[in-house]
């Protein structure tokens, strides 16, 4: 899928992989780690974007890049690189992962 504003795409390959090999073909397990998954990124991403000092900002995006990564989700892992290498508090930064957070959930 592609993110039409951001221009980065999202392919939900990996993460269906990382899920069938974890829970084979349970798909209310599945379900429930893609929720969990969901909503971590949600959280973090409110982490940044209540972050009032750069290390705060840092942490919450470090973070992001860590679960993004455990998962395979490029363009999360992309946004929090960003976002370690740009301000806190990056509105365009925040929208991308906002529109990939709903493509996933």
């Amino acid at each position: 899928m592609a993110c039409q504003s951001c221009g980065m795409s999202f392919d939900s390959g990996p993460l269906d992989t990382y899920l069938s090999a974890a829970v084979g073909d349970d798909a209310a397990m599945a379900a429930e780690l893609r929720a969990s998954f969901v909503g971590g990124v949600r959280e973090l991403a409110d982490l940044m974007r209540r972050a009032r000092c750069d290390a705060n900002w840092r942490v919450a995006a470090e973070r992001l890049n860590g679960l993004a990564a455990t998962f395979g989700i490029v363009p999360l892992i992309q946004l929090a690189e960003e976002a370690m290498a740009g301000v806190p508090g990056d509105p365009a930064v925040l929208r991308q992962i906002h529109r990939i957070v709903e493509e996933i959930a």
